[in-house]
C-alpha cells in the first residue's frame, strides 16, 4: 500500500521525524481555514501518489488567505500525471503546511534490497531531484550501505554514512538521528520503501523531511 505524502509524515512523526505542522483538506473552505490555523506563508500540496506534483503545478506558495483559496481551488479536482506519463491521478485532497526557509536540501531513504534480503539506507546531498536524476548525474553522490537486520542502524553508523555523503558538519548529528528514525519506521511499520526527497536544512539549521513516500 502505497502512503499520500501527509500520511508518510504522520507515521514520521509517530517515530520521531521532524516533519513540518500541516493540516489535511478536502475542500477549498478547509484549506483556506487550514491555512489560517497555520499562518502564512504557507504550502498548498496536491496529495496523490506519484512525483513530479510541483512541475506539474500541483505545489503551491500562498502568502494569504485569498492565494491560499485560488491555489486550493486550482489544485483540488486537477489531474495530475507522473514523470514518465503516469496516470492521471484525480487529486481529492491538498496537504496545507507552513512554509519552510531552505538552507540544504538533502536525499534520503530507507529500502528493501531483495536480492540482499537486507535493507539498504541511502543518503544523498543532491536532494530535490528523483534518484534516478541523481545516479545520472553523479552516481557518486549517492551513498549506500546494506543495514545488518541483527544489528540494526546505530547512530555512529548513520553518521559515518552522512560523512561519507558530504553532509554539512554541524548537521551530521540530525541527519544521523533522522535516518535511524526512518530505518525504526521502516522495520516498525513493516515498510519496503521509506523516501524523504528533499530533507532539509532550515535556516536554523534543523533537519525537517519536507516530503514523504512511504
Amino acid at each position: 500500500m502505497d502512503l499520500l505524502e501527509y500520511q508518510g509524515k504522520q507515521l514520521f512523526a509517530r517515530a520521531g521525524v521532524a516533519v513540518p505542522e500541516g493540516e489535511v483538506a478536502e475542500t477549498v473552505d478547509e484549506a483556506v481555514q487550514a491555512a489560517e490555523r497555520i499562518g502564512f506563508p504557507c504550502v498548498v500540496k496536491a496529495q496523490v501518489q506519484i512525483g513530479g506534483r510541483g512541475k506539474a503545478g500541483g505545489i503551491k506558495v500562498a502568502k494569504d488567505a485569498e492565494e491560499a483559496r485560488a491555489h486550493a481551488d486550482a489544485i483540488l479536482g486537477m489531474d495530475i500525471r507522473g514523470p514518465r506519463g503516469e496516470g492521471p491521478f484525480r487529486v481529492h485532497q491538498v496537504w496545507i503546511e507552513g512554509a519552510s526557509e531552505i538552507d540544504a536540501e538533502y536525499y534520503a531513504s530507507i529500502i528493501l534490497d531483495r536480492s540482499e534480503k537486507k535493507a539498504l539506507a541511502i543518503l544523498s546531498r543532491m536532494g530535490g531531484m528523483n534518484v534516478e536524476e541523481i545516479a545520472e548525474s553523479d552516481p557518486d553522490a549517492l551513498v549506500q550501505r546494506h543495514i545488518d537486520p541483527a544489528a540494526g542502524l546505530s547512530v555512529d553508523d548513520a553518521r559515518a554514512l552522512a560523512v561519507d555523503a558530504g553532509i554539512d558538519d554541524d548537521v551530521l548529528d540530525g541527519v544521523a538521528e533522522i535516518m535511524v528514525a526512518l530505518y525504526g519506521a521502516f522495520t516498525r511499520f513493516d515498510a519496503t520503501l521509506i523516501e524523504v526527497n528533499p530533507l532539509i536544512v532550515t535556516s536554523g539549521r534543523e533537519v525537517v523531511a519536507l516530503d514523504a513516500k512511504v
